[in-house]
């Protein structure tokens, strides 16, 4: 049973930087591994990034590679997206996720939150 609540999102210009926040109810966070999912209208959910339960292994799609940095804070059952060099492109509501097995396959994740709108204009 895990509850997870997205924040952070916004309206920001191309090249801006925006830092996403997942807080994560429960005893149970740092047993999970953690994803951040993005949907544009019209398109499939796509994977962002990955943190396994301890912190030690990411993975990133090409697409936010360099730009995007996850990372997840145990203690404060939080985990984190920040997003630099913004482009349009990167416009999608963004959703955190969790599963037992760290993977960045969209259908292997078991919890999701409702998501944050981000928005790039240039």
């Amino acid at each position: 049973q895990v509850h997870l609540v997205e924040s952070g999102g916004g309206l920001v210009q191309a090249g801006g930087s925006l830092r996403l926040s997942c807080a994560v109810s429960g005893r149970t966070f740092s047993n999970y591994a953690m994803g951040w999912f993005r949907q544009a209208p019209g398109k499939e959910r796509e994977f962002v990034a990955a943190i396994s339960w301890s912190g030690g292994s990411t993975y990133y799609a090409d697409s936010v590679k360099g730009r995007f940095t996850i990372s997840r804070d145990n203690a404060k059952n939080t985990v984190y997206l920040q997003m630099n060099s913004l482009k349009p492109e990167d416009t999608a509501v963004y959703y955190c996720a969790a599963t037992k097995f760290y993977t960045k396959v969209v259908g292997e994740y078991e919890y999701w939150g409702q998501g944050t709108q981000v928005t790039v204009s240039s």
